[in-house]
């Protein structure tokens, strides 16, 4: 279904989808018609990275995605519902640059990371309220200014990409100490209460897919989409696209149950 969206956006054709009649859109949180998405007509291209998340149990489907309009590059985040095969719910976010993002390095995410891409042995996933519990120490840690003050689980060798951007993790040189995502200095007394929204969990991949939303500078927010892979307890990598976005604005989706 993901594909399928991707490549009518490319075409600037959706007539073929097999949409619901209930079908709702959001485009950068907004509420629009499906033929009012600027994505729909834009987009030229589709790069080499994806990274797929499949709630099975939920029938939500969704990506991160690198795509061109007219040779430039997104970061595109793209969700589905999906019921009876049809599209009930299609959401899309769209980052262009580093000031729409914060940070936005398109030459890390060239390609998925192995680390992500990793099957678990079943005997080494988590449940799903498992998965759930444990990507919700991350922001946590965020609100209590230290993953160690919440015991985060991540192991020895676990990574954070934003963007694009290597910010935690071996080889780390962000900041001095970012080289263990545990215990990095964790200092912005801006960022306030962390909005958290569920979106979906990959119980096959051990993937935990969250929107979080925070203050930043300038009295804006920033909107965080973060994939955890967790198995054996633990979180081995943090993988996130982020945007900009105006205080107020939110998600325009309620959390997935």
């Amino acid at each position: 279904m993901v594909t399928s969206v991707l490549h009518a956006f490319v075409k600037h054709d959706t007539s073929q989808l097999p949409l619901a009649d209930n079908l709702r859109v959001t485009e950068d949180s907004a509420e629009k018609t499906l033929d009012k998405v600027a994505l729909v007509k834009s987009i030229t291209r589709l790069r080499g990275y994806r990274q797929d998340f499949i709630d099975e149990r939920m029938g939500i489907v969704g990506a991160h995605v690198v795509v061109e309009e007219s040779g430039a590059p997104i970061l595109l985040v793209v969700r589905l519902k999906v019921v009876g095969e049809r599209i009930t719910e299609l959401e899309t976010v769209a980052t262009r640059s580093k000031v729409d993002g914060s940070l936005f390095n398109i030459d890390g995410v060239g390609h998925p990371s192995e680390g992500m891409a990793k099957v678990p042995r079943l005997d080494q996933l988590p449940t799903r309220e498992e998965a759930i519990r444990i990507a919700r120490l991350y922001p946590a840690g965020l609100e209590a200014g230290s993953f160690v003050k919440t015991d985060t689980p991540f192991t020895a060798d676990a990574f954070r990409l934003e963007n694009g951007n290597l910010m935690a993790g071996p080889g780390c040189t962000f900041a001095p100490g970012c080289e263990n995502i545990k215990t990095q200095p964790l200092n912005n007394p801006n960022r306030g209460k962390v909005d958290i929204r569920v979106v979906g969990v990959d119980e096959r991949l051990g993937i935990a897919w969250l929107r979080m939303e925070w203050g930043t500078r300038n009295n804006m927010k920033l909107a965080v989409w973060e994939a955890f892979k967790i198995y054996d307890g633990q979180i081995h990598v943090v993988e996130a696209f982020m945007k900009v976005i105006p205080p107020g604005t939110g998600s325009g989706w309620a959390p997935a149950p």
